[in-house]
């Protein structure tokens, strides 16, 4: 029997859930329901014959079958853009410079970087990655052109989504039991030192900061040698570290709202305007 035609919509659904980690979060980058996208990844494997992915109940993972696929698939999905551009008029190019936290760049970044890089592969990004107090007076200066922050007021650039704050701790060390509380923290203007440190005040918890630092590798540091417990975003909390909860005898903590802002000096920028648009477009969340 002839080999199934592979329809692009089926491949672009197995790309945006294998760069996405999940159905869910794959969805709103497909602008489809969660349902439909299962649909269309049962279409894909009964075209080829056999599973593209193992689906455990916390993660995805590709079968041989999709890891082969997987390479074909983007290469399919990046000679269609080509294609696309073709058709539609010249090929964007220019610059954007796009401001960055660590602990949002791994996360966030990633699909956002590769679905632009796939349409518009003529403009050049430079990325800058900072703490959000240090990204905020670069945006205002002109020095870069957009930046996905923690924002410090409400109409500050535009709301992405809202990202909890949680307490981490290393299982083996226990230092969330010490008195005073050692705490690795931002620097000094940081908003999430300011809700970790606020949140302390409120308990009336006696602490200590132990390490600060605008790094958060150097947090992560502090926290798996037992010098400290930290607050960090949730996304970037790693898989060795415990969740801290008021069990721990720690205080809840508030979420921040991730925000996308722009500096009035890109206005008037194709590449600027194509990169805003695709950050909104992948990481805006309803509501």
């Amino acid at each position: 029997m002839p080999a199934a035609d592979l329809q692009l919509d089926w491949m672009r659904a197995f790309v945006a859930v294998v760069d996405a980690g999940s159905l869910t979060a794959a969805a709103p980058l497909v602008h489809r329901s969660q349902s439909a996208l299962s649909m269309q990844l049962k279409k894909l494997e009964d075209a080829v014959g056999r599973p593209v992915l193992n689906r455990g109940p916390r993660h995805l993972e590709l079968t041989p079958t999709g890891l082969a696929l997987l390479g074909h698939a983007r290469r399919l999905l990046e000679v269609h853009a080509q294609a696309q551009a073709a058709l539609h008029g010249p090929a964007l190019s220019g610059r954007v410079s796009l401001g960055v936290p660590d602990d949002y760049a791994a996360t966030y970044l990633t699909p956002v970087l590769r679905s632009f890089a796939t349409r518009h592969a003529g403009v050049e990004i430079t990325l800058v990655c900072e703490q959000s107090t240090s990204l905020l007076p670069k945006i205002s200066r002109g020095e870069i052109d957009l930046a996905l922050v923690s924002r410090d007021r409400a109409n500050r650039g535009t709301l992405l989504f809202r990202e909890p704050l949680v307490w981490v701790g290393a299982p083996q060390h226990e230092a969330w039991r010490r008195d005073p509380l050692p705490v690795a923290t931002y620097e000094a203007g940081s908003l999430v030192r300011k809700h970790a440190l606020a949140a302390l005040d409120a308990q009336r918890r006696a602490y200590r900061v132990a390490y600060n630092s605008a790094s958060l590798a150097g947090q992560l540091a502090a926290v798996e040698s037992g010098l400290a417990v930290a607050v960090l975003t949730r996304c970037c909390m790693p898989p060795g570290l415990q969740l801290l909860q008021e069990k721990h005898g720690l205080p809840a903590l508030p979420s921040v709202e991730v925000a996308l802002v722009r500096s009035r000096a890109s206005a008037g920028s194709g590449a600027v305007d194509a990169l805003h648009a695709e950050v909104l477009r992948t990481l805006r969340r309803p509501g």
